[in-house]
């Protein structure tokens, strides 16, 4: 069986500058979704850039194994200067070294990069010197990798490429693909130009691209969910560090700030973010739990509270109760939410990796999981559907929620606290991916944080109010409910991500027929 030629004519650049360039096009990668400024438009023309560079120099490479390690340079740096804030938590607030918590940084972003190593080097070893086709290729195996990171071992899509396209002209593509879609057509288009041998050669083809393209977009432009009236919001943000959240002579001061917020929010929701009351129910003050519940039981108010809850027989659970006139009626009393995507290290300890807890002195703890689609938090005319921190990451289990119609939510709500993280551009990143899950969904999303961004966005992605970081502060605003599904919402919600695998295993086998 003959072996067609590479791409390109293979050149063989010095490994050391080919090395240092591919670590500046991860960092590129990153720099488009971490301006570092909240409400400051995406730098998204950086991922078409940096996945270009990437493409045409693996495409271009000696060898597989060569195009295989600029894929994972390419990776670490990106991972490593989008999530570069987890040295602070490991380090400040973990009590371990420096040295130590760079490297476990570093070992962590390099561990999540082998996907895309393979996935760059299946690119080279697939090639065949016809840019769409290769551009096709290149795409599906990028959103394989983004897949890969985003699910295995619980998953960590933290800075997945689609998230800089939330200001970019992709946007629209959201409610059709949802974030990885976005991704790997961005990769597909960057790839097309950078492999085309003559731009002559690739304008007829872009241009029938950008019309398809067009249509698409023209589609996802469209309402698929409809308006079920406004609800009046009040979002708490404590501003509380985090080594003083747990200290018992810090706790009283932020517990008496947030419960006179409670108190004083008026009619509608009030939201307190994450671990609002860091005491569990039995170890609050006598009557406190009571009285809260009582100052709720009106049909003008409701409340979500971020409240750990459990106790040694039955577990522990990171969760959000919902106080309302409705809820004081139920068996216990208040709505209950639990936290089904738990973080690891930070929620739950993986096998085998007790001994790296250990040297952090964190209120780290193995928490039980909750129900991934429970019923909504029902106030008035909308239906809430809360979430604890990076679970909205996960807008495949969020899209879950919306199969069951009746009890879909109109609105979302995320409660979070990344004080770990500091002064990070963590936070920025944070309301990023919020906005991209009211863009897939449409519907949309309020989050009440600790430090950042405690902010209101609409069904369209847009910031109608938000909160300055690292501030103590109340945001008080008025959010539209949707209700409809979009189809993103229909395919994710039904069958998780595994229409998109099926995409990526369909153009492999076609990359292998065409290879023969």
């Amino acid at each position: 069986m003959r072996v067609a030629a590479p791409a390109r004519p293979a050149t063989g650049w010095p490994l050391l500058p080919d090395l240092l360039l591919a670590a500046l096009a991860g960092a590129l990668q990153a720099l488009a979704s971490a301006p570092g400024v909240v409400g400051m438009a995406t730098l998204w023309p950086l991922t078409l850039l940096s996945a270009g560079w990437l493409a045409a120099r693996a495409g271009r490479a000696p060898s597989a194994w060569r195009a295989a390690g600029l894929g994972w340079v390419f990776g670490t740096a990106w991972l490593v200067a989008g999530t570069g804030w987890l040295f602070i938590s490991m380090h400040r607030y973990g009590g371990m070294p420096a040295w130590l918590s760079a490297a476990a940084v570093l070992a962590l972003s390099g561990a999540l990069s082998l996907y895309l190593m393979l996935a760059v080097g299946a690119f080279r070893r697939l090639a065949r010197g016809r840019a769409a086709g290769d551009a096709l290729l290149f795409a599906a195996l990028w959103a394989a990798a983004e897949w890969a990171r985003g699910v295995i071992f619980t998953g960590f899509p933290w800075a997945a490429s689609g998230y800089a396209q939330v200001d970019g002209p992709l946007a629209r593509l959201a409610p059709l693909v949802g974030v990885y879609g976005i991704g790997a057509v961005a990769a597909g288009l960057a790839a097309w130009v950078a492999l085309a041998r003559t731009l002559r050669a690739a304008v007829p083809a872009l241009v029938a691209t950008g019309v398809g393209l067009a249509a698409l977009a023209a589609w996802g432009g469209m309402s698929f969910t409809r308006p079920v009236g406004e609800l009046r919001v009040t979002l708490l943000q404590g501003n509380v560090p985090q080594d003083q959240k747990f200290d018992p002579e810090h706790m009283l001061a932020a517990l008496q700030w947030h419960t006179g917020q409670l108190v004083d929010a008026g009619p509608g929701l009030v939201v307190a973010p994450e671990t609002a009351i860091p005491l569990l129910p039995q170890q609050m003050p006598e009557g406190y739990w009571d009285e809260l519940r009582r100052l709720f039981n009106r049909p003008d108010r409701a409340a979500l509270v971020g409240v750990p809850l459990g106790n040694d027989k039955a577990g522990y659970t990171n969760s959000v109760a919902g106080l309302s006139a409705d809820t004081a009626l139920s068996p216990a009393g208040f709505y209950r939410y639990d936290k089904h995507h738990l973080v690891p290290f930070g929620e739950f300890i993986p096998w085998g990796f007790r001994w790296f807890v250990d040297l952090m002195h964190m209120p780290l703890g193995d928490f039980s999981r909750g129900p991934l689609a429970p019923p909504p938090f029902v106030v008035g005319a909308q239906r809430i559907g809360p979430n604890i921190c990076y679970e909205d990451l996960f807008g495949e289990e969020l899209a879950a929620r919306l199969v069951d119609r009746v009890n879909a939510p109109t609105i979302f709500a995320n409660v979070s606290n990344i004080a770990w993280f500091g002064r990070s551009h963590a936070i920025e990143q944070h309301l990023l991916i919020s906005r991209m899950r009211t863009l897939e969904l449409q519907r949309p999303m309020i989050r009440a944080t600790n430090t950042g961004a405690t902010a209101v966005i609409d069904h369209t992605g847009r910031v109608t109010a938000l909160l300055p970081p690292h501030t103590r502060g109340v945001l008080r605003g008025t959010v539209q409910g949707r209700d409809g599904v979009t189809p993103y919402a229909w395919w994710a919600g039904h069958a998780g991500l595994w229409p998109l695998i099926g995409g990526v295993i369909a153009v492999l086998g076609w990359a292998g027929w065409r290879r023969r």
